[in-house]
């Protein structure tokens, strides 16, 4: 048995249990639905109707936003809006778009892609109301350095109405979960399936531990470092990658009518899916929830880093994540993958189904698709690796020794998160995550009708 098979026998079963008590599932219409996902999807339609779809009224404000329009330069914080939304979407744009949607797509069909970009659209809402709460609530540190997220709101909320021990409790629940998502061995996991596919290497902790290493370094510069690593990443990633979707999807530019009809039918009537238009439905939410991570409450500690005075303005600035994320570029993948023909049923899976689209028009686009592999996945890892630290530090008390303890710990787990098979990998990313948008969620519900008032008066003004 080599180290990889020896890593994956003692960690599987592990993480199979924890997946099946998270996505506890009920029978709905022939499909199996998970509980967790219901709370998401309410997630986005409740914040939507609530703030007035802001995700639609709010999109301009946003751009201008982004611009630097509104920027605060002597505010407390330690980024630009621009960066602090690099910071948030290098977390949230990474394998989930490449690999999540192909397990979207082969799991849910091609009517899931319509799913997901409805989630998408109302995740865009739930993303304003968190990030607007993360910056309101966040704490300043005595050097400067911001800590913000929904460890520091969700006991405020649930002290609102008289529980503020339950809501200690759920800050400390979400604050361990985010430990567990912050352990992004799906990022390496995928990133070393393409570079495998490309190169043959067939050592998987070897890479593990050559990105394990990387992040690192990075991560020991801390928030700034890190903020100046996204900013040219995110920008760099996002192009290059749309680019090569753009080229996929012209070279089977007489196909596009079809593929799009075909996902508008396969929405409603699907065929050879578990569970038909519920099947589909579900699949499609829950790859879009785990790309976009509207309602986790991770992204958040990202944005809560911003200069400014004024959280909804930065609230704003949020839309635009999801809106790219899921609207854009899960859209773009599953249309590069139902256009190039390939096989959804039987053949390859998460990554590699997406590398095998993109090979129809350019034999060697693989290499391409392995560049932006590996930058999502850097990019996805260092974000999160700076959610799980300022959970570890609010759990166990915000020093250089401890933070320390944390960086080790974490490029420990990643030099072995190439050696999981992909369900695994699926399973255990999902459920960290979703773990974590119980009391996230729960909080920004409490909290709602003071968000709607903090709305006017900041209309009334800009």
């Amino acid at each position: 048995m080599n180290i990889d098979a020896w890593i994956n026998g003692i960690l599987g079963p592990l993480t199979e249990r924890i997946a099946a008590v998270v996505f506890y599932a009920v029978p709905v219409a022939g499909a199996q639905v998970p509980l967790i996902v219901v709370w998401l999807i309410s997630g986005g339609v409740v914040c939507t109707l609530a703030m007035g779809f802001v995700n639609l009224r709010g999109f301009r404000h946003a751009l201008r936003v982004i611009r630097g329009d509104y920027v605060s330069a002597d505010a407390a914080g330690e980024t630009t809006p621009f960066q602090a939304l690099a910071t948030a979407v290098s977390g949230t744009v990474g394998l989930g778009n490449i690999a999540g949607v192909a397990v979207a797509v082969s799991l849910g069909g091609p009517g899931a892609t319509l799913w997901m970009v409805l989630a998408g659209f109302l995740a865009m809402s739930a993303k304003f109301s968190e990030v607007s709460l993360a910056v309101k609530y966040r704490k300043l540190r005595a050097d400067g350095t911001v800590s913000g997220g929904a460890m520091h709101y969700v006991p405020i909320a649930l002290g609102r109405i008289g529980l503020p021990r339950i809501g200690k409790l759920l800050a400390v629940f979400f604050c361990i979960a985010t430990i567990g998502g912050s352990m992004t061995v799906f990022q390496v996991n995928q990133a070393y399936a393409q570079f495998r596919e490309v190169t043959g290497l067939q050592q998987g902790w070897m890479f593990g531990l050559a990105i394990a290493i990387w992040v690192g370094i990075v991560l020991f510069g801390g928030m700034r470092r890190i903020a100046s690593w996204t900013e040219k990443l995110v920008p760099l990633m996002c192009i290059m990658y749309i680019v090569a979707c753009i080229v996929v999807i012209i070279a089977n530019a007489a196909h596009v009518g079809d593929a799009a009809a075909t996902i508008l039918r396969e929405a409603f009537a699907p065929q050879a899916v578990e569970g038909g238009v519920i099947g589909a439905l579900i699949q499609g939410f829950r790859r879009a929830a785990f790309s976009c991570e509207a309602g986790l409450g991770s992204a958040p500690m990202a944005h809560a880093t911003v200069r400014t005075r004024e959280p909804l303005s930065q609230g704003h600035a949020a839309l635009i994540e999801p809106f790219l994320d899921t609207v854009v570029i899960c859209f773009l993948t599953a249309i590069v993958i139902v256009v190039s023909g390939v096989p959804l049923h039987g053949g390859a899976q998460g990554v590699a189904l997406t590398s095998q689209a993109f090979a129809t028009v350019v034999p060697w686009f693989p290499v391409v698709l392995a560049v932006c592999v590996i930058l999502f996945a850097l990019s996805t890892i260092l974000s999160w690796g700076y959610y799980g630290e300022l959970a570890w530090t609010w759990l166990l008390g915000d020093s250089a020794r401890l933070r320390a303890a944390y960086r080790l710990f974490l490029c420990g787990v990643l030099s072995i998160g190439a050696t999981f098979p992909l369900t695994q990998v699926v399973n255990f990313a999902d459920s960290m995550n979703f773990c974590m948008a119980i009391p996230n969620l729960l909080a920004v519900y409490i909290l709602l009708p003071e968000l709607r008032r903090d709305l006017a008066v900041y209309r009334q003004r800009y």
